[in-house]
């Protein structure tokens, strides 16, 4: 019994120091690489989502026009009517919008 044990410990094999070391910097490498791409487009991404942001808000002025006969004055006219949450004023990028004399949703400052 002893002797089986003695042979499974030494065909059990892990990883050694130097293994461990190695594949800790492969991920580095990969990570230093591909970290400077991700935060490039994270600018395209929220400009993005301001758009989107932009259009959903434009359609709850639509709405708001359908169901209340006029325009909204403002995103304040909107959230008391409940077409807005509370906290829905400005683009996830920080960027402001607003609600023009045509009823037209425009992007009024830059982050």
């Amino acid at each position: 019994m002893r002797k089986k044990l003695i042979n499974l410990i030494k065909n059990n094999r892990a990883f050694t120091l130097i293994e461990m070391v190695i594949v800790l910097l492969v991920i580095s490498v990969l990570l230093i690489v591909s970290l400077p791409n991700i935060s490039s487009q994270s600018k395209e991404i929220n400009g993005k989502g301001c758009e989107a942001f932009q259009q959903m808000v434009q359609a709850q002025v639509e709405s708001f026009r359908m169901s209340e006969k006029s325009l909204p004055a403002d995103m304040d006219a909107l959230q008391l009517a409940g077409y807005l949450n509370q906290h829905e004023t400005t683009c996830p990028d920080g960027r402001e919008l607003t609600i023009e004399a045509d009823g037209n949703v425009a992007i009024v400052s830059e982050p």
